[in-house]
């Protein structure tokens, strides 16, 4: 769509549009307060980056009015495995999960933005775009938004959902703690004939480093993997040798639709508030790509988020989900470091411990609830779970709508991408 005209004024500015921007913005609409998003690109990317949306996200985008029109579009998977090579050493189900959705599902991130967009816009509020912040600045009063087109956005309080290069953080003084990886990490969405099938995620350890597979519509996979060095933009050769070396004989590739090659960090920030500036998503926390759990997180941050500029209780956002990022950073940097050890010794400690505790499925479910991120259902949460209702593959579950708008005057939505994750 076409540039929108810049309010002047609003309560939340929300600088970024991507799955965390929008789900607060979904939140406020429902609510009826006053708000605006902007983001600098001319239009959402298309690309699929994050494709993992897990159970405590869905429930959620159900409270949204969200999760039906995305899990249409996705694939649920049950089953989350992790191998040596090409020996099995666990295997996760997630459908005894204490959720209406006990699945994962895989659905590339852009499906995921437009189904919050056409949420957002059915509540009578759209993006601004393209509009890209140049200066930060707050005062007792409220914060003034600088565009580099020389327009100026007031508002009571300024939301940082605009990425690891939060644009808010800089001016906010809060510090990010953390540090990179040393590897860097391909990703790819492929055709491929896949010998287990597009029935499971699976986890691949071995010397040279991670690798996870796992299925997408429409036939395609997803490939992500921890690689020394890497080309900008790989193509089908290099991952095909990639999985030739990782899989041995289990993938041929057919066709690439799209790859990247991206740094990791493990970072958090040191606080989500200064003042009236406060930090959502990857602005917040980045970590590694490990379960899939960085875009999940930053939806539920912008829910919770949203609850607290509803309600004004807006301390209790940092005490509730900071502590959930710090799990999250910890939780996803064990697993890389785990996945990706090159000591023999580590590695067969590590290969019979989870085969001895993949045999127990008390294990099996506490991990299943960790992946799902069932764990960080917090105090204030609004959204209701106890449905009773356990969608199953394929169907679109009846779970709890979002909360219609009685709001006329809308303003919305818009963020930046951060190839990291």
């Amino acid at each position: 769509m076409g540039s929108m005209d810049l309010p002047v004024r609003t309560r939340v500015a929300v600088v970024g549009g991507g799955p965390t921007g929008l789900a607060l913005a979904v939140t406020l609409a429902s609510a009826g307060v006053d708000f605006v998003v902007v983001d600098r690109l001319a239009a959402g990317a298309n690309t699929s980056r994050a494709a993992v949306v897990h159970a405590r996200t869905l429930e959620v985008l159900a409270e949204l009015g969200a999760a039906e029109g995305l899990i249409a579009r996705g694939v649920p998977i049950n089953t989350f495995t992790v191998h040596d090579g090409s020996r099995r050493l666990l295997r996760v189900p997630f459908d005894r999960l204490p959720t209406p959705y006990p699945f994962t599902l895989m659905v590339p991130q852009y499906e995921t933005e437009a189904v919050l967009l056409a949420r957002l816009r059915a509540l009578g509020a759209d993006v601004h775009r393209p509009y890209e912040v140049d200066s930060v600045v707050q005062d007792p009063a409220g914060v003034t938004l600088t565009m580099t087109t020389g327009q100026t956005l007031r508002a009571e309080f300024v939301v940082g959902a605009d990425g690891m290069d939060s644009a808010v953080r800089a001016a906010s003084g809060i510090g990010f703690t953390g540090s990179a990886y040393l590897e860097s990490f391909v990703l790819a969405d492929v055709e491929m004939d896949w010998a287990p099938g597009p029935e499971e995620v699976a986890l691949t350890f071995g010397a040279a480093g991670l690798t996870v597979v796992a299925p997408l519509p429409g036939g395609h996979y997803r490939v992500v993997a921890s690689v020394d060095d890497a080309p900008a933009t790989p193509d089908l050769r290099f991952v095909q040798d990639l999985l030739d070396e990782r899989a041995a004989g289990r993938a041929t590739v057919t066709a690439l639709a799209w790859s990247s090659r991206f740094r990791v960090h493990h970072r958090l920030a040191d606080h989500y508030r200064a003042g009236r500036l406060l930090l959502a998503g990857d602005a917040a926390h980045v970590h590694s790509p490990a379960g899939g759990q960085g875009m999940n997180t930053g939806i539920q941050d912008g829910f919770a988020l949203g609850a607290a500029l509803i309600t004004g209780d807006l301390d209790r956002y940092e005490s509730e989900r900071r502590p959930v990022a710090q799990r999250v950073v910890r939780f996803t940097d064990r697993m890389t470091r785990m996945a990706t050890t090159r000591n023999r010794g580590v590695r067969l400690a590590r290969n019979v411990a989870l085969t001895l505790l993949g045999s127990i499925p008390s294990f099996r479910l506490k991990l299943a609830t960790e992946l799902a991120e069932i764990n960080y259902r917090s105090p204030s949460d609004t959204t209701s779970i106890l449905t009773g209702h356990r969608p199953t593959r394929g169907n679109a579950p009846s779970g709890p709508a979002g909360a219609s708008s009685t709001r006329g005057d809308v303003n919305a939505e818009g963020q930046r991408v951060a190839a990291q994750t």
